[in-house]
């Protein structure tokens, strides 16, 4: 681990003495890929030197302890001892975490399609409520959001609705949230107070770039029509809305929320894009089922991971076996202390599995 952090650290210096060079500042692609590699290795850089520091911190500890002879002056050395000690093992495990193989796509955007589940109209108002969920998650972190489409069941649910997530790092977080949410409450159309229980299925998507997915334009089918909807801004007059088809898969993607039918056939093309490369990418994962199996939050889409349990006010994540009673909370968006553990526990899974290689 050390002869590679030896190595990771040559290389930083290199970086920095490349960015320097005007040659590379005249060479904008090639200064913004040497500032991406050196941002990714400065985290990892800075933990080295701190346990550097640490270790150099014991050495110079026991050294006063071997010369001194005054006895405060040797508790302070013994108290400096075992605060580098233990700091020297904290950044252990930091160093380990860091050196873990990054996912390639934790610093995508994300598409994500929520679609209601068991339930009926209950299912979709609860659908309604993950896509607000999430724009006050994406908020919190600085993310922008973008509606790609919405199928509204007329009471304010979605049956369906894609959006898409532009952030640093959206992927990284976002990935978790992947699977099937089940809500248990007492709808209001309920009048004998039974409560019920209603799903809904979220797919997280890192977007693909043109260059991840190449589509040709044999497969794809185009059809324009006008846009629908329960009034307001998605209904216009003009043949605005775009219907992509794509022929080897049967994918159909529907975008109708710009008023421009370029921005609408532009959208469903980076849907139609993420799809395709998030369906290579599970491919990938199935091969590699074990250690996908070992992985949190890379499980089947079917696999219901989060129980949202109003009466309680309590959410339970099933993955990590995680209860929190802040349901409120959680649905207005606070959802790092959950995604938070999911992260922690995944990346124990993978030192697990690390030290058994």
């Amino acid at each position: 681990m050390f002869d590679r952090l030896d190595d990771l650290l040559i290389r930083y210096e290199e970086l920095l003495e490349e960015l320097n060079s005007p040659d590379v500042a005249m060479d904008q692609n090639r200064f913004r890929k040497l500032m991406k590699e050196q941002a990714d290795l400065t985290p990892l850089v800075d933990a080295y030197k701190e346990y550097k520091k640490a270790n150099q911190d014991v050495e110079d500890s026991l050294a006063l302890l071997e010369e001194e002879s005054d006895e405060e002056m040797r508790d302070m050395a013994k108290e400096e001892l075992a605060d580098a000690k233990k700091r020297i093992e904290e950044m252990e495990q930091q160093l380990k975490i860091l050196l873990l193989p990054k996912d390639p796509n934790d610093d995508k955007n994300v598409m994500v399609e929520i679609r209601a589940g068991a339930g009926g109209d209950e299912a979709a108002l609860f659908a309604s409520e993950l896509y607000r969920m999430y724009v006050h998650f994406a908020e919190s972190n600085r993310w922008k959001t973008e509606l790609v489409s919405v199928n509204e069941n007329g009471i304010g649910g979605f049956k369906e609705v894609v959006f898409m997530v532009t952030g640093q790092g959206a992927y990284s977080k976002m990935k978790y949230e992947s699977g099937v949410h089940r809500v248990q409450r007492v709808p209001e159309t309920e009048s004998g107070g039974r409560i019920h229980t209603s799903t809904a299925s979220v797919a997280v998507m890192p977007e693909a770039e043109e260059f991840d997915v190449v589509i040709d334009d044999k497969d794809i089918r185009i059809d324009v029509m006008r846009a629908s909807g329960n009034g307001g801004q998605c209904v216009n007059t003009t043949d605005s809305a775009v219907r992509l088809t794509h022929m080897p898969t049967g994918i159909v993607i529907y975008s109708q929320t710009e008023k421009s039918q370029l921005q609408n056939k532009e959208k469903a093309f980076r849907l139609l894009r993420s799809k395709l490369y998030d369906m290579e990418l599970e491919k990938r994962q199935n091969q590699e089922a074990e250690e996908r199996r070992s992985q949190i939050g890379t499980g089947d889409r079917s696999e219901k991971i989060r129980t949202y349990n109003f009466p309680q006010g309590r959410v339970t994540e099933h993955r990590i076996k995680l209860t929190l009673y802040k349901i409120d909370s959680v649905m207005n968006g606070e959802l790092n202390e959950l995604i938070d553990s999911l992260i922690a526990a995944d990346q124990a899974a993978k030192l697990a599995k690390m030290g058994e290689n």
